[in-house]
């Protein structure tokens, strides 16, 4: 026997074989159609005594030399034969039963009954009534077919139990016949037939044979006790095939009754059933082996029945597997039984989960030499290997032989290879070496199996794909090894994957889609998530100057108001934002950015080519990138962009790219290890984009929000115009624009506005179309206060500075010593190392900020806001290092006295109220200039709610500043560079204001002010002050009138008023007797009542001068302290009258 039946199990030895074969011409398909309907007669219950089952094994195609190992076990005996045709004549008819008869006679040394099906034939012939023949006119109409098998095996029992009465009951005196294998028979030739040992040989094949029909008929128990009497016989004359064969029995015996569910997985198809003997006239316990009246050798079998053993433990099971398979490889020719029985022993073992001993009998299976073996029945012997190696458990063994069954698909020695079986086996050994073809299994954790063994695997899944003839599989087969492998190939390796895969995409492009296998299998897509590998997924903010912002107080779409709480740690929307959502917008129509952190593993330079984003939620256009990667590269930012063409959620699920001719849809899920802050943000609908260009130079700014700016460098009080254009480049038009300021310095103390503009002229502009521009012009103003660094000033003093601005008639010039040179502040040797010094620039920053909004962004409660950094550098112009007063000639005024000093490298001119002061680098002088005192009283305070919830400190120096800002008005200093007098466009005039905010003091303050009591005195009507000298006639009455004006806050008074005359006559010697030359018309004594705030009070009286001279009036104050309330003493001295008396006759000429 040369064909081995690698399907084969224990619980086979109880089966009938019946061949069904197709007669002639019959359709493939409807002969296996009509096989499986025969098939399903697996199993028939005959009656006899008792209840048995009888068992058959079908198969359609059956060797004739296996036929003839029928005598060594039954089971191998072709005892049935069903023939399949077609006819559709008489004439057909007679040549079918030709055949028929031809075909019986084949198997006819073994065949008990057999059966013809006939399809087509209709008429006399079809309607004869034969047992061996059925007539059916198609092969749809056949609905008795499973009734007329279940006769025909019932017609096999008859037979069957017939054979196994006429062994059982020889006669002991009848010559047993000497059952033999085909090789045995010539080696059995001239034997003496009368010898004991020959005889005892005879009756144990004999036995075993009786027992092999017993298992058949159903008989288990009998069969047991017939397979231990022919062990005992056939070892005691070392008939060791035999001996094998019994013992086998014995095993398939012990087996069928520990499993009756089977051991090959067809409980399905086998239902479990033991019978006992139906001759011992009762049952037996179906856990103990029974015994036979008759042994077939002697008809008195009581003592034999005392010496049968129970069936086999599982344990004893395997021992004599093991011994019946020992003796099988004593004979060459036995192999295929050897092979059978391990296969077997295999399955009995897998059901016994003994993974270990099963593949002892395994190993041993693959060492059975079977002589000359066609390719085919090598590649069915690995793949039953495979099976079973797969059946105990070991699946990367079962995953080898399948492998090598593969490869024997297409070894050089068969004509045409079989790539495609090849190909399929190769599919079946994945799983045995932990591989899967879906790369989701390898971003799981850690690699799993033997990655060397996978890439070879992978390679022949590649080449025997593209033998094929089949490149999109190669191409998909590929990608797999270079995605999920790339951690074990070596830098030489993938220079060649790459190469071999951009070979291959250059004729059949590799993408996303789902390959589909003939046999349904289906590949899965294979994204490139490691060429290259990104390490994080970052959703960009748009440009600041690009970013929608809400109007406050109006909810947004993302905003519920069905929590009463002001926030709440609970998420209403928990499930649909899944805590990715990003806390900034984006616009419609707008280009948005994500950036990734990608790395290139290749030890080339990678390209990557049309790399998008995937989104979903809204529509959106991807704007496909391309780059190149060098070799090995650390982090590298990529910036992939697109435009959101619609208003809602939009999601970034990943990205995609076309690495060597594959593209790849990369989804953000599936990437292992990569940090991302968030996936979703809301598109906004579309606005308006405006454009800023400017008149000055711009520079790139340190401040957050900005991107750039404006810098310009100004002298401390100059102001320079700044025009801004704004263009409208979108797509959408501008319906409203708001302009605002902030000043970013804090440090330096700033005095009055800084940007200032007028809207006006803008907003006519508006709405501003798409295309369309306007322009706003700026006024930038810097002044600050550089009064501390006075302390760097040397040697000013009063000596060293020279006095302009004051009367020659003043007093001052009598106290200050004038000189004709201007002494310099430093000396020239000093003046290099210090003017760094005291050159101290301060800077200004600022931001304009334009508040613009239009479109449907507008309707929805959107705006952007573009801003500009303003930044001027100021240099300082003039600057006052000392400030006092001095009274002047007139109580309303005073003297005030600055100290200017020049720090810039320019001569300049300082000018104020028709004074004009020059004043060269470096060098100090003082300007004294005569003022009106001033009504700070009249000032009103701002009342905004920074002022009113202010400390005290920080409302009187917002009164100060105030004060210093109408000071500064008044007096209006300015200086202009001298150098700098062209006012050409190409030479613009340097020039500014002069500010003395910074030096007041609150004493100089207090100078300046008005007094709370104003006293004014008229001579005949007019005003009499300190330089003012009132001319009168000498016995002509003079008018005096002095009047007082309340400006404190609260009423003074009553008090009295004394004026008394006197002269001076320049020597310290003061005369006050004249009576003899001045009299009062009147009293000299004027009372003055209470007066209230803001009131006033007139004193009227006259006198007469009798003499000519120069001659002073004294006012005196005389009153109640209580009426003072609190005033200085200052506000009750009254200045003296200066009045000279003159001659009539002088005074007409």
């Amino acid at each position: 026997m040369s064909v081995p039946d690698y399907q084969q199990c224990a619980e086979d030895h109880q089966t009938v074989l019946v061949v069904v074969q197709p007669l002639g011409v019959v359709p493939e398909d409807q002969f296996f159609r009509i096989y499986r309907r025969v098939a399903s007669v697996s199993q028939v219950s005959v009656r006899g005594d008792g209840q048995r089952t009888l068992y058959i094994r079908y198969r359609h195609h059956y060797p004739p030399e296996n036929n003839e190992w029928g005598d060594f076990q039954t089971h191998r005996k072709a005892v049935g034969l069903v023939a399949v045709a077609c006819c559709g004549s008489a004439r057909e008819w007679a040549h079918t039963s030709e055949r028929f008869h031809g075909l019986k006679e084949r198997f006819a040394a073994t065949l008990y009954d057999s059966r013809l099906l006939v399809f087509g034939l209709s008429g006399e012939i079809a309607e004869q009534q034969r047992t061996d023949v059925a007539f059916y006119p198609t092969f749809d109409d056949c609905a008795d077919v499973e009734k007329r098998v279940e006769d025909f095996v019932e017609s096999i029992f008859i037979v069957l139990e017939s054979k196994r009465l006429d062994r059982a009951t020889d006669k002991a005196g009848d010559k047993i016949p000497l059952l033999c294998v085909p090789f045995e028979k010539k080696d059995f030739v001239g034997l003496d037939t009368d010898s004991r040992h020959y005889k005892k040989r005879c009756q144990g094949r004999t036995r075993k044979h009786v027992g092999d029909l017993c298992l058949q008929a159903g008989m288990l128990q009998d069969a047991l006790v017939h397979y231990h009497m022919a062990v005992e016989l056939l070892r005691s004359v070392n008939d060791f095939l035999w001996l094998g064969a019994a013992l086998e029995g014995l095993c398939s015996a012990s087996v069928i009754f520990h499993y009756p569910g089977g051991t090959a997985g067809k409980s399905n198809t086998r239902k479990p059933s033991i019978s006992t003997a139906t001759d011992s006239g009762k049952r037996h316990r179906p856990g103990q082996c029974g015994a036979l009246n008759s042994s077939g050798i002697s008809a008195d079998t009581s003592t034999e029945i005392g010496r049968t053993k129970n069936c086999l433990s599982p344990d004893d099971i395997m021992e004599k597997y093991k011994e019946a398979i020992s003796y099988y490889g004593k004979y060459k020719n036995a192999g295929v039984i050897e092979l059978e029985t391990c296969v077997k022993a295999v399955r009995v073992l897998a059901i016994q989960k003994r993974a270990m001993e099963a593949s002892e009998f395994l190993q041993n299976a693959v060492y059975i030499n079977l002589g000359q073996l066609s390719e085919e029945e090598k590649i069915q012997r690995y793949s039953v290997l495979s099976e079973l190696y797969e059946l105990i458990g070991f699946h990367r063994k079962s995953a080898f032989f399948k492998r090598v069954a593969a490869m024997q698909c297409v070894a050089p020695t068969i004509p045409e290879p079989g790539w495609t079986a090849c190909y399929r086996l190769l599919l079946e050994t994945l799983p045995g070496y932990s591989l899967s073809l879906d790369p989701k299994d390898f971003s799981k954790g850690t690699h799993r199996g033997w990655a060397a063994v996978q890439m070879r695997l992978l390679h022949e899944l590649v080449y025997a794909s593209r033998r094929m003839g089949n490149p999109g599989l190669s191409v998909r087969h590929l990608s797999f090894l270079l995605q999920t492998m790339l951690d074990f190939l070596s830098d030489q390796e993938k220079k060649e994957v790459t190469q071999s895969l951009e070979n291959y995409t250059s004729k059949c492009p590799g993408g996303m889609s789902i390959i589909t296998l003939p046999d349904g299998l289906q590949l899965p897509p294979v994204p490139f998530t490691k060429l290259p590998i990104v390490r994080s997924v970052s959703l960009l903010n748009l440009p600041a100057s690009l970013r929608p912002h809400k109007v406050k107080g109006l909810t947004g779409q993302g905003v519920t108001s069905a929590s009463p709480f002001i926030y709440s740690p609970i998420s209403m929307h928990r499930g649909d934002d899944r805590s990715t959502k990003i806390d900034f917008q984006w616009v419609q129509g707008d280009v948005c950015e994500v950036q990734l952190m990608v790395y290139n593993p290749m030890p080339f330079e990678l390209r990557v080519e049309n790399m998008g984003l995937l989104t979903s939620g809204v529509e959106f256009e991807s704007l496909p990138a391309a780059l190149s990667l060098p070799a090995e590269s650390g982090l590298y930012p990529v910036t992939l962009v697109g435009v959101p063409r619609t208003a809602g959620n939009i999601t970034v699920n990943g990205y995609q790219t076309s690495v060597f001719g594959v593209s790849s849809d990369c989804l953000l899920d599936s990437l292992v290890g990569v940090k991302s802050s968030g996936c979703m943000v809301e598109v906004v609908p579309s606005l308006p984009r405006l454009q800023l260009s400017t008149s000055l130079p711009r520079y790139a700014s340190s401040y957050a929000p900005l991107s750039s700016g404006v810098c310009l460098q100004l002298f401390n009080g100059e102001t320079q115009q700044l025009t801004i254009t704004l263009e409208n480049i979108g797509s959408e038009d501008l319906h409203t624009l708001e302009v605002s300021s902030k000043t970013l310095t804090t440090k330096e103390k700033l005095f009055g506005e800084f940007l200032s503009w007028d809207m006006h002229d803008a907003l006519s502009r508006l709405p501003l179309k798409a295309g369309q521009a306007l322009a706003l012009t700026v006024n930038i103003s810097a002044k600050l206060d550089f009064s501390g660094q006075e302390s760097l000033l040397q040697d000013l003093n009063d000596d060293g500075i020279s006095v302009t601005g004051l009367p020659i008639s003043s007093p001052l010039r009598q106290v200050l010593k004038p000189r004709p040179e201007n002494k310099q502040v430093n000396k020239q040797a000093n003046t290099d190392s210090n003017k760094s010094d005291y050159n101290h620039v301060k800077t200004l920053e600022a931001v304009l900020s334009f508040r613009y909004s239009g479109g449907p962004g507008r309707v929805d409660g959107y705006y952007r806001e573009l801003s500009l950094g303003v930044r001027v550098d100021v240099e300082p112009s003039v600057f006052f290092t000392r400030i006092s007063t001095l009274p002047a000639t007139s109580t309303r005024q005073c003297h005030l006295l600055l100290d200017v000093f020049n720090p810039t490298e320019h001569e300049l001119t300082l000018s104020a109220k028709n004074q004009e002061l020059v004043l060269h680098s470096s060098e100090c002088q003082r300007m004294a200039i005569q003022v009106d005192r001033f009504d700070f009283e009249s000032l009103s305070v701002p009342s905004h709610d920074a002022v009113r919830q202010g400390s005290a400190y920080e409302q009187e120096e917002e009164r100060q500043q105030l004060q210093g800002g109408l000071i500064s008005r008044t007096l209006d200093l300015r200086w202009t560079i001298i150098s700098s007098l062209c006012t050409t466009s190409l030479c613009p005039r340097r020039q500014g204001e002069a500010s003395v905010e910074g030096v007041l003091t609150q004493l100089v303050l207090e100078h300046l002010q008005l007094a709370p009591l104003q006293w004014d005195v008229l001579v005949n009507g007019h005003a009499c002050d300190c330089d003012v000298v009132a001319d009168c006639r000498v016995g002509d009455a003079v008018a005096l009138e002095v009047k007082l004006t309340n400006r404190s806050k609260g009423s003074v008074g009553p008090f009295s008023l004394t004026v008394v005359p006197f002269q001076d006559y320049q020597n310290g010697v003061q005369n006050y007797e004249l009576q003899d030359a001045v009299t009062f018309i009147g009293s000299n004594t004027f009372y003055i009542d209470s007066v209230s705030p803001a009131g006033k009070s007139v004193c009227v009286g006259a006198l007469l001068f009798l003499y000519t001279g120069d001659f002073y009036l004294s006012i005196k104050f005389q009153g109640d302290s209580a009426g003072q309330q609190d005033l200085p003493a200052a506000c009750f001295s009254l200045p003296s009258i200066h009045v000279r008396a003159q001659d009539p006759i002088e005074a007409a000429a």
